[in-house]
């Protein structure tokens, strides 16, 4: 009987493996073309006369000139300071996303009751709109005239308006979190949904308060959600270049190692080296991803 019952599993599974084999194929597929292309440009050669890239499709004739100068820049020269200006950024805006996400996933997920369905559509609002309109709308909140120093003003918290557009971290960091805390709630609520209601009432049961079973129980049991929502999130936050270019008018005082590509590719006429500095950072987010993989398999 059971050797009948995993013939049937193993049968399904197959079938589940069949369907899912084209998907995978296409995701694979594309994401390594993809790769390469990025490759390519990095270790091929740049037009002089246009400053345009002329990619080196052979991996034999590959030219790592670019790629070294790059290595050096950020283990020894001025892009140093940018990563270490990038991953505090990430850092700070996580843990604004995780402030302010986590009450709000936790809510939705074990105290909204029947009106879930609408949190949840609210939850996804901001998706309907790109993320650069949402900056551009920011734009204008955060101008000296702006509602967001008329409504400080109007509580008392300011007496003289300010310009949050002069190139301040603050901005950035807020700008981040408003920007992908909705990617940070969804995949945590969906975690926090799942969780067994019955280890909490046992912790209750057992003569825990509330707070002391919110740090017993919830929250190691969140800690994979918490952890697949980090990920989510601080991927994007790496490359981003919107935010600062929006919210900052571009200051080179918060550059973050998106900006920096996005100057490389497009204002300084070296694609080859923007090319290889999105394969450094590619490789810098492969290890991360590498250590939470790791993560989730030892639990």
């Amino acid at each position: 009987m059971v050797d009948v019952q995993r013939r049937r599993l193993s049968r399904q599974d197959r079938v589940w493996a069949t369907f899912a084999l084209p998907g995978i194929t296409w995701l694979v597929m594309f994401f390594l073309v993809a790769i390469y292309a990025v490759a390519a440009i990095a270790f091929g050669k740049v037009n002089p006369l246009l400053r345009t890239a002329e990619p080196e499709w052979n991996p034999f004739r590959w030219d790592i000139s670019a790629m070294r100068d790059m290595l050096d820049r950020v283990v020894n020269g001025p892009l140093r300071q940018v990563f270490v200006r990038t991953f505090l950024f990430v850092l700070l805006s996580l843990a604004g996303c995780i402030a302010i996400g986590f009450p709000v996933a936790y809510f939705v997920a074990r105290k909204a009751g029947p009106r879930r369905g609408l949190l949840l559509g609210l939850l996804v609002l901001p998706f309907w709109i790109s993320y650069l309109m949402r900056m551009l709308a920011w734009t204008n909140l955060l101008q000296p005239d702006g509602l967001v120093n008329k409504a400080l003003e109007w509580v008392g918290l300011m007496d003289t308006p300010r310009n949050w557009l002069d190139g301040s971290w603050s901005t950035v960091v807020w700008g981040l979190v408003y920007g992908y805390v909705p990617f940070f709630i969804l995949p945590l609520y969906s975690a926090l949904e799942r969780l067994d209601g019955r280890l909490i009432e046992a912790g209750r049961d057992l003569g825990a308060g509330p707070v002391r079973t919110f740090l017993s129980v919830t929250l190691p049991l969140s800690v994979p959600g918490l952890m697949a929502a980090s990920v989510v999130t601080i991927l994007p936050m790496f490359g981003d270049y919107y935010t600062n270019s929006y919210l900052t008018s571009g200051s080179p005082r918060v550059n973050m190692v998106g900006n920096q590509i996005e100057d490389y590719l497009r204002g300084s006429g070296q694609p080859n080296k923007g090319a290889a500095l999105v394969l450094i950072l590619m490789a810098l987010l492969f290890v991360l991803m590498v250590y939470y993989l790791v993560s989730m398999l030892r639990e």
